[in-house]
């Protein structure tokens, strides 16, 4: 019974530590032990107690004498986290629920230089469809779907240079090949917060694509759905919305 009744204690205190740290972490200046106190609803030695204990092992920092911080080991903490998380792992179980959804390739890209980088890729031969560029494969930006996201995160000047660098080179006659199109179409990605290939890198395929952001809102990769051009369904694109959303918040954005 001892046991039992130490175990609900230890609880106790641990679920009072993580709620001072969420309280802590909703203000940006520290916060004094009196109003601690009045918004946890904790007595102020019992805050007090449970603070210092945090305050050793650097979970929380006190500035000044009866004022509390978030601490630094926090950071270091999600540093760590965050240096193990990886695009592909966080992607893969949500990638193969949209593609048991659509019976499409659904395709993992990342930006390297003027070009995207399939490094994941989730199909079956159910969809129709012959998948020509294999994981490790590359492809002009303007001329996919993923690719016009990252290049709408551009402004001007590095579009521009990147128009200039690549002659916007053309694979099929639906390929945007001058520069005003181009600006065109990006700027309807950036209106829409997505992106399309409408048969411009192979003809017979179309893609749509959402970005995923990483914990501080940076785009770090694509994820977009390829199908033959007749058979791409708009009703998937809410669903490829959620799922880069869902991909996104593994990473740690909190969009």
């Amino acid at each position: 019974m001892r046991k039992i009744e130490d175990r609900a204690i230890t609880i106790q205190v641990l679920e009072r530590a993580f709620s001072l740290l969420d309280l802590l972490a909703s203000h940006q200046e520290p916060v004094t032990l009196k109003a601690i106190s009045e918004q946890s609803g904790l007595h102020p030695s019992t805050a007090h107690r449970i603070l210092n204990d945090l305050a050793i092992g650097r979970y929380v920092d006190r500035p000044e004498p009866g004022s509390y911080r978030l601490g630094m080991r926090l950071l270091e903490l999600g540093n760590l986290v965050k240096a193990r998380l990886d695009v592909r792992d966080a992607a893969l179980g949500p990638m193969r629920e949209l593609h048991k959804l659509t019976h499409q390739p659904v395709n993992l890209s990342m930006r390297q230089g003027d070009e995207i980088v399939y490094v994941e890729r989730t199909y079956s031969e159910r969809s129709g469809m012959q998948v020509v560029r294999a994981i490790g494969g590359r492809a002009p930006l303007h001329l996919t779907s993923v690719g016009k996201l990252f290049l709408a995160q551009d402004d001007a000047p590095r579009v521009r240079a990147y128009a200039a660098r690549t002659g916007l080179a053309g694979h099929t006659r639906n390929s945007i090949t001058d520069l005003a199109s181009l600006e065109r179409e990006l700027s309807r990605v950036t209106q829409y917060g997505t992106a399309r290939d409408d048969e411009e890198l192979e003809l017979g395929v179309r893609c749509m694509a959402a970005g995923i952001l990483d914990d501080q809102g940076k785009l770090v990769a694509g994820l977009s759905i390829s199908a033959p051009a007749d058979r791409l369904e708009e009703s998937w694109l809410e669903r490829l919305r959620a799922t880069a959303s869902q991909i996104s918040s593994a990473l740690g954005h909190r969009g």
